[in-house]
């Protein structure tokens, strides 16, 4: 999916946050946007997931406008997990069963992408018994589980181990490869961005730089 900015403005008050005259972020790539806390990375997310109408400007998605039918193709992962108070199972399942994947599809997707992360042993476990790391893995398995033709990611790695950390680097790489997905992520690691990134986007001031 082919995200295309035109003429974003956004403020708080009289604090101008965003100011970005065109942004396209290229289908099937993974985008990578740095920039300092504060600059309004995380807006700018909001912005792109539909969270967010509040601001001046057009966003198109393959050339459409924000519909029922685009965002269920799209997912953010907020770099704080928000899980439901169930198992784990069940929510990674809950994208699944919005969508109304049968039963048994869902149980192989959930299991596939369980095994993949490494967190089949937690299966049962309820979500608001886990640690910090492992919130955040169940948290980005919820968001990849239905293979999301846009997959946003607000610092996804930050709360992870070195191994956990390449094991979502992996799986975000074989989903643009395998899948095609577009996909936006902040990040701080300059290692993070050489491995996996495609497109770089600074954002400074309000506005974009490459």
């Amino acid at each position: 999916m082919e995200v295309s900015l035109y003429n974003i403005k956004k403020s708080y008050g009289d604090k101008n946050i965003l100011n970005i005259s065109e942004l396209k972020i290229k289908k099937g790539k993974v985008t990578g946007l740095i920039g300092q806390n504060g600059v309004g990375k995380t807006t700018l997310l909001n912005i792109v997931a539909g969270l967010d109408s509040d601001f001046n400007g057009v966003v198109k998605y393959d050339g459409k406008q924000l519909s029922k039918s685009i965002l269920k193709e799209m997912t953010i992962v907020f770099q704080r997990p928000k899980l439901l108070a169930r198992s784990v199972y069940e929510n990674i399942e809950y994208p699944l069963k919005l969508r109304k994947i049968p039963k048994h599809k869902r149980k192989k997707m959930v299991n596939e992408i369980m095994n993949r992360f490494e967190i089949n042993y937690l299966k049962d476990a309820m979500a608001t018994n886990l640690s910090g790391g492992e919130s955040q893995k169940v948290s980005i398995a919820r968001g990849m589980v239905f293979n999301p033709k846009l997959l946003i990611l607000d610092e996804p790695t930050s709360n992870l181990d070195s191994k956990s950390v390449s094991i979502i680097e992996k799986e975000i790489v074989n989903m643009k490869r395998e899948k095609g997905t577009t996909v936006i992520i902040v990040t701080h690691d300059p290692k993070q961005i050489e491995k996996i990134c495609d497109e770089v986007i600074c954002l400074q001031d309000g506005k974009v730089f490459f």
